[in-house]
């Protein structure tokens, strides 16, 4: 044990011998932290970033929701044209680039209308969210033992009425960690918003970048920025899913 504690004194004296030695790595750190954060408020920048991949991140999240529905339902809908139009729906979105996705529905399909940046390119990553979450969905749904069905029926509810009030209340407890993972998900995508011309985390980091002609520290705040929200998220997320939990389980 003597041994250990010698050893680790002798660590951190080491330690302290190369920082008294090389103090300037520390001043340049400092200097460098003024000049891209402090200096000319440019903090406000990534300030008003949080801001916009907040906004588009929910926006996107509940249109992805929603579009997911709809599409989870056409896959498992008898109709044979409904089934095709969700597969195409799928197969599209889930196999071309979600840059190239944005680009099209801003600069083509809504070059003409005179929309808030944001508000379009929450509809992009909507769309985009829409085709993952409506596997989501999908498998949440098949995933309800059909004995529930047949239990609806005997008590005398149409098969709307069986899915809505006891086939998607379980299939939702059944999804709602994947759904977590894809907000989770979405969030980091709307680093790619800047191609449109919006100020989010990574674009004002890059403005930063730009006008310091400093790489590190506007990178390595970014990423700082992303982890910790996503971190927050990830907590929350996992408190409202054990009491959904502890719900259904009443």
């Amino acid at each position: 044990m003597s041994g250990l504690v010698c050893s680790l004194a002798g660590t951190g004296t080491r330690a302290w011998l190369l920082y008294a030695e090389n103090p300037g790595f520390w001043q340049k750190f400092q200097d460098d932290f003024y000049k891209c954060f402090i200096k000319d408020n440019r903090y406000q920048m990534l300030l008003g970033g949080i801001g916009v991949t907040i906004k588009v991140s929910l926006l996107s999240a509940l249109l992805g929701v929603i579009i997911g529905f709809i599409i989870a339902v056409f896959n498992l809908s008898n109709s044979r044209i409904l089934r095709t139009i969700g597969k195409i729906y799928t197969d599209v979105i889930r196999g071309t680039p979600s840059v190239t996705q944005l680009m099209i529905i801003y600069f083509v399909i809504f070059a003409t209308i005179k929309w808030s940046k944001w508000i379009i390119a929450s509809i992009a990553f909507g769309i985009n969210s829409g085709a993952y979450v409506s596997e989501i969905i999908r498998a949440g749904i098949l995933s309800v033992d059909k004995g529930q069905t047949e239990a609806g029926r005997s008590l005398g509810l149409n098969a709307s009425q069986t899915m809505t009030n006891i086939i998607i209340p379980q299939a939702i407890t059944n999804i709602f960690p994947a759904l977590c993972n894809e907000f989770i998900t979405l969030i980091k995508e709307t680093a790619i918003v800047g191609y449109v011309g919006l100020v989010d985390i990574q674009k004002a980091g890059d403005f930063i970048k730009s006008a310091t002609y400093k790489a590190f520290m506007p990178l390595i705040g970014t990423a700082v920025i992303y982890f910790v929200m996503i971190k927050v998220l990830t907590l929350l997320l996992d408190k409202a899913e054990k009491r959904m939990r502890k719900s259904a389980m009443r």
